[in-house]
């Protein structure tokens, strides 16, 4: 049994797994007071208007509440001049830009990295909301600025109606059984399908820790991608053994469940699946945010070796690992990727989310796979005052 958690309110992770984790809701006051002061209004406004970042500018109209307008990225100043009373700026991916708040994610430990979406932030002058909702994935919402009004509300699905010719997808109205309003630290976690109403009490930024699972529609497209690059596959099949004639307009049961049977029976071995499914796991989200890092050659790392330098993940990339036969296979930024049996152990440290320490304990050929991640932004070297 693991220890109590604070970010948890002091429960352990197997109870909140057990009893709350896509079941209900759970608030935890000052589960995160690192959080605050991490960014400012000021900070997400600016950040908005960045070249690479994926922003949403959702207005209220001043004479109609209930018409609302979303303007996506890019942004540019001109959106921010004569705003309506009720409005509010999301951000995704703000972890992406901020080792303080990357450094958040260890608050879960829990909850495997492939399941990370992105942290998002939403700043909002008095009033300003995204009207009622419901996501199809878990959220932990942490408040970082000011103060935000929750309400929570029934379980949606999939069949649930939405308030018609809106760009957002709103509910028409909710049952409203949990009514709070968050200060700086606080959490909120939100499972699957919970209808919920955020709405600022005076200016406010909600960081929203948000984790995904992928849909069957995309791996299998996944999956089709790695099978057309096997060109035995594209081989035709033996025939069925035919010892009569049928109408030549029939597909008969015997042959439509031979194909069937044929195809599923591949399907439940084919080495392609979990090269497919982890490649799409360990696939970035947004691509763009991964800087491009200046070459550098493993001699360059052996010069600097105990001078305080560090390793970790680059906050934008993807590194995940699986065992297969006891061999323990990576893939990075939506490949796998090759490297000595001699850095596995530290590479699966850093993939588990530690910071390594790059000193004399590094062999020359670990320096080798260390400078070739480097080089492809898959990890990132910390100076020794920027831990």
């Amino acid at each position: 049994m693991s220890q109590p958690l604070d970010v948890l309110g002091s429960i352990t992770a197997e109870q909140f797994l057990a009893e709350y984790w896509q079941k209900k809701p759970l608030l935890v006051r000052n589960a995160m007071p690192e959080i605050a002061g991490i960014l400012e209004p000021a900070d997400v406004m600016e950040l908005a208007l960045e070249e690479h970042v994926s922003a949403r500018l959702i207005r209220q109209k001043d004479k109609d509440p209930n018409q609302w307008s979303v303007k996506s990225s890019p942004l540019i100043k001109g959106d921010f001049q004569k705003l309506p009373k009720l409005w509010t700026l999301l951000v995704q991916a703000v972890d992406h830009y901020s080792l303080d708040l990357a450094e958040l994610w260890k608050k879960f430990p829990f909850i495997p990295q492939w399941r990370r979406d992105d942290i998002m932030v939403s700043y909002a002058p008095k009033g300003g909301s995204v009207g009622k909702h419901f996501d199809f994935y878990d959220v932990f919402l942490v408040q970082g600025y000011g103060q935000r009004r929750w309400q929570l509300g029934q379980m949606c699905d999939a069949d649930t109606d939405f308030v018609p010719k809106q760009p957002l997808k709103l509910l028409p109205d909710m049952d409203v059984h949990f009514d709070e309003v968050l200060n700086p630290g606080d959490l909120l976690y939100v499972p699957p399908g919970l209808a919920h109403y955020g709405v600022a009490e005076n200016d406010c930024l909600t960081f929203s820790f948000g984790f995904r699972m992928p849909n069957v529609a995309t791996m299998m497209d996944r999956v089709s991608d790695k099978f057309a690059d096997n060109a035995l596959l594209k081989n035709p099949l033996s025939d069925i053994l035919r010892n009569q004639a049928t109408p030549i307009g029939e597909m008969t049961r015997t042959e439509l469940d031979y194909l069937k049977t044929t195809l599923l029976n591949y399907l439940n071995n084919a080495p392609e699946i979990d090269d497919a499914i982890m490649s799409l796991m360990s696939e970035p989200k947004y691509p763009d945010n991964i800087p491009e890092a200046d070459e550098i050659a493993a001699g360059d790392l052996a010069e600097i070796l105990d001078q305080g330098y560090k390793l970790m993940l680059e906050p934008a990339s993807r590194l995940l690992y699986s065992f297969e036969d006891e061999q323990l296979l990576f893939w990075a930024n939506g490949e796998g990727i090759c490297i000595d049996v001699e850095f596995e152990a530290r590479l699966k440290r850093l993939a588990d989310g530690e910071t390594l320490s790059l000193d004399a304990s590094f062999s020359e050929t670990e320096l080798e796979d260390v400078a070739q991640l480097l080089s492809d932004s898959i990890l990132m070297l910390l100076p020794p005052d920027e831990e």
